[in-house]
């Protein structure tokens, strides 16, 4: 009798136990269900309404205003309980020249970039490392002994005129001036060498998103990293060309594609300037000339609250002209920390998967269309399935 009844204790406690442990997932599957922030155009406030996943959600009109045009929205589950405080920020309604043109990318490096140290055989035979455990891969060179380092051949004309002398470098490490001190070996080839590689510009291939009123324009969705050290490259100026695809390697399951071009690097075929360099993409100016040079079709913005799950659209050249393809929206986080992954896709037209596989490397800055308004750009292709990836939202892109 005893034991029955502890075994039926055991059972009520198991069963309030996991109905506390459903609650709670419940709670915080709603609470991660609504963004921590929202844009929403003035005028328009029935789109908060598509914020939430669940009617069992609701926020109180009752509002706290914190200025600049922005207030806070408090939201409860069951009208009771709380659950998340939401900034809402009103904007003005926004449109944009979409293009979708392939672009060559040109960017300048602030300073030297060092991407690893290495080894250089001394005069005496005696294979050495002078730069080990001294510099770091990411470290940017600003200046040698107090002179301003404005490129790779200056540092190596600094270098090879030391005479073997300790060089003092001022270096930039995670945004933090040190000084470094290296002594220059005197190799077997009667050369002077740091034992360091270094890079001071980058080109690629990408794909130009939007381009706003004032001729600014977004492209890629992503920044620009080093390829070695994997840090965001530093800028100290770019510029952005036409290009034209050669070929296309065709995506395949643990081998991501490549759309493969040349740019074209003359004077006529400069379409602007790239001033940032960041997370969320670059961005620049495009000259007079470049704005008349690129593909371009108005479309509104359309906010995050707007996106659904279903069809949408994605505009590349993959064959010199600018196309639709159909894909598909198949998740969207709202919160997700990486920006550049806030929504899944899936590309289901036919036409691209045959030629290229899906999503394939030049093809990051894609305008994604789904309901008439541009909604975000293409960021990222997952290694294992070339026809899926990700996009980021426009209004992070552009930093609404």
């Amino acid at each position: 009798m005893i034991r029955r009844q502890k075994y039926r204790r055991f059972l009520w406690v198991l069963l309030i136990v996991s109905m506390m442990g459903t609650g709670v997932y419940a709670y915080y599957t709603m609470y991660n269900s609504i963004p921590d922030e929202i844009n929403v155009y003035a005028g328009d406030e029935d789109q908060l309404e598509n914020i939430f996943s669940s009617k069992l959600i609701t926020y109180d009109d009752a509002l706290t205003v914190t200025g600049n045009n922005s207030y806070l929205l408090e939201c409860k589950l069951f009208n009771i309980i709380p659950l998340k405080t939401i900034k809402v920020q009103n904007i003005n309604l926004q449109s944009v020249q979409v293009s979708g043109d392939t672009v060559g990318i040109y960017m300048e490096t602030n300073g030297v970039l060092i991407i690893d140290t290495g080894e250089v055989a001394a005069m005496d035979g005696i294979n050495t490392r002078p730069a080990e455990n001294i510099v770091r891969p990411g470290d940017y060179i600003m200046a040698v002994n107090g002179t301003a380092l404005n490129s790779k051949q200056e540092l190596v004309d600094f270098v090879n005129h030391s005479d073997g002398s300790t060089m003092e470098l001022d270096v930039i490490r995670h945004d933090e001036n040190i000084k470094i001190s290296l002594d220059p070996v005197l190799t077997q080839d009667d050369t002077y060498k740091l034992g360091v590689w270094v890079r001071d510009n980058i080109q690629g291939i990408g794909t130009l998103t939007y381009v706003d009123s004032n001729g600014t324009f977004g492209a890629l969705g992503h920044g620009i990293s080093d390829m070695d050290t994997g840090g965001l490259l530093s800028l100290k100026k770019g510029e952005l060309y036409q290009a034209d695809i050669l070929a296309i390697t065709k995506g395949e399951q643990g081998s991501p594609g490549e759309l493969r071009g040349v740019i074209n690097y003359q004077n006529s075929k400069l379409l602007g300037d790239i001033e940032v360099n960041q997370s969320n993409g670059i961005r620049g100016v495009l000259s007079e000339k470049g704005k008349e040079k690129i593909n371009a079709v108005t479309f509104p913005i359309g906010l995050k609250q707007e996106i659904q799950i279903g069809p949408a659209v994605i505009l590349c050249n993959i064959d010199g002209a600018v196309k639709e393809y159909q894909i598909e929206i198949t998740d969207i986080d709202w919160n997700q920390k990486d920006t550049n992954k806030s929504f899944s896709i899936q590309v289901t037209d036919p036409d691209l998967l045959a030629a290229t596989g899906g999503i394939v490397q030049g093809m990051s800055g894609s305008p994604i269309i789904q309901n008439g308004k541009l909604i975000g750009a293409v960021t990222h292709v997952l290694i294992q399935d070339a026809s899926r990836g990700y996009g980021i939202f426009i209004e992070n892109m552009m930093e609404l």
